[in-house]
């Protein structure tokens, strides 16, 4: 399988060289049967690294614009990713998050690792964001344990926007694993949800020793647009000459 050929063979080795990770608690990862892993999500990178280090086969939600790309460049990315065990995720429109749910849960069922990213896209910052709650839905309705996990290094190796990573060092590290059995059922219930997603991050926070910020990143990133192009309109730059 391409999977398997990318993680020994083509991409794997390159990524241990040129990261050289540290990997610490990757005995806290279950070696058999369905358990979501939960991480913060700090570069492109990190997609990548964590499928190279784990010794099971993990799955990941990607988002669909990976694979929807034009020509051949887009047919190839979206090649790339199926093959490294990324899924589509389509994340506009009022259903993309019970679209997320259903993918993932195809995946615990059958009995695979699911990666996630709780915060729902890339920190553009380094810091870390509140956690959306469909890692909580999926943990509940699955029965299922979560590994808190954190990546850290990846942003200053290759921050948001930076094609060619920098040499710097990363550490992967994985918590004990977060069993959620004692809310079995009540996955319907906000508050339920919302106290086991704040498990789940203050968990990875406590593994990643990030700043934490009580908002969601998307939101954060939308503001900070607007703010900017508000001052730029505000402020136009004079012409040159």
């Amino acid at each position: 399988m391409f999977y398997y050929l990318l993680k020994y063979v083509l991409l794997g080795p390159l990524l241990r060289l040129v990261f050289r990770p540290r990997i610490e608690g990757l005995e806290n990862v279950p070696a058999s049967g369905p358990a979501i892993v939960a991480g913060n999500h700090l570069s492109f990178s990190d997609h990548f690294l964590m499928p190279a280090i784990l010794r099971r086969r993990i799955t990941f939600l990607a988002k669909a614009e990976y694979f929807t790309g034009p020509g051949l460049k887009g047919r190839s990315t979206a090649f790339f990713f199926r093959s490294a065990g990324q899924i589509p995720v389509d994340r506009s429109g009022k259903d993309a998050g019970q679209a997320a749910i259903r993918e993932g849960l195809r995946v615990l069922h059958r009995g695979e690792l699911l990666g996630i990213y709780p915060e729902g896209t890339r920190s553009h910052d380094g810091r870390l964001y509140k956690g959306k709650v469909g890692v909580a839905v999926m943990a509940l309705k699955a029965g299922v344990p979560v590994v808190p996990c954190a990546m850290i290094g990846t942003f200053e190796a290759q921050p948001p926007g930076k094609v060619v990573p920098n040499i710097h060092p990363v550490t992967i590290r994985f918590g004990k694993p977060l069993d959620f059995s004692r809310y079995a059922g009540m996955e319907e219930q906000k508050a339920i949800l919302r106290a086991v997603t704040d498990e789940i991050m203050y968990a990875i926070l406590a593994l990643s020793e990030q700043e934490y910020v009580d908002e969601y990143a998307a939101v954060v990133k939308e503001r900070q647009t607007a703010q900017k192009g508000a001052k730029q309109r505000r402020f136009p730059r004079a012409p040159l000459g």
